[in-house]
């Protein structure tokens, strides 16, 4: 069975924001730190050396269901060019609101946005609270061979 690599780990958030740079992505970063706290009630979790995570759900890939593991809720990374959003877009309800969500660019996973000035945080609020609902996926059912 496969396991996705980016991992929770040890490491301080606090000190992975300080080092943020350029010092707006380092800003945007704590701002969002607050509130995904408020929205979640949940203390950030670094996922591998550079997001910070709420919460986990356990998933199973459409493509190749042997392949499995557990994935933050949501969360967000402070890049040097933009923040990058992880789950808001996964859920049906929260694909839908997205385009409310202000100036954005999609990846694969992602939502990209160049500043938190950019986007409605009253939006950006209600797709971490959908985000934050998503249950583990459900496990596939094995394949019967009924004899008859």
């Amino acid at each position: 069975m496969s396991e996705n690599k980016t991992q929770p780990t040890d490491a301080s958030v606090e000190d992975f924001l300080d080092a943020a740079t350029p010092a707006r992505r380092r800003e945007d970063g704590q701002a969002l730190t607050a509130i995904l706290r408020e929205v979640t009630g949940e203390e950030p979790v670094m996922w591998g050396a550079s997001i910070v995570g709420y919460g986990t759900y356990r998933y199973v890939s459409p493509a190749n269901p042997r392949t499995r593991g557990d994935w933050m809720k949501t969360g967000f990374s402070p890049r040097r060019s933009q923040l990058s959003f992880y789950g808001l877009k996964d859920l049906p309800e929260g694909a839908a609101l997205l385009p409310r969500l202000g100036s954005f660019t999609e990846g694969a996973g992602c939502v990209h946005v160049k500043k938190i000035d950019d986007i409605d945080l009253d939006v950006l609020r209600r797709l971490i609270e959908i985000a934050w609902s998503r249950d583990d996926d459900p496990v596939p059912a094995a394949r019967s061979h009924a004899q008859g």
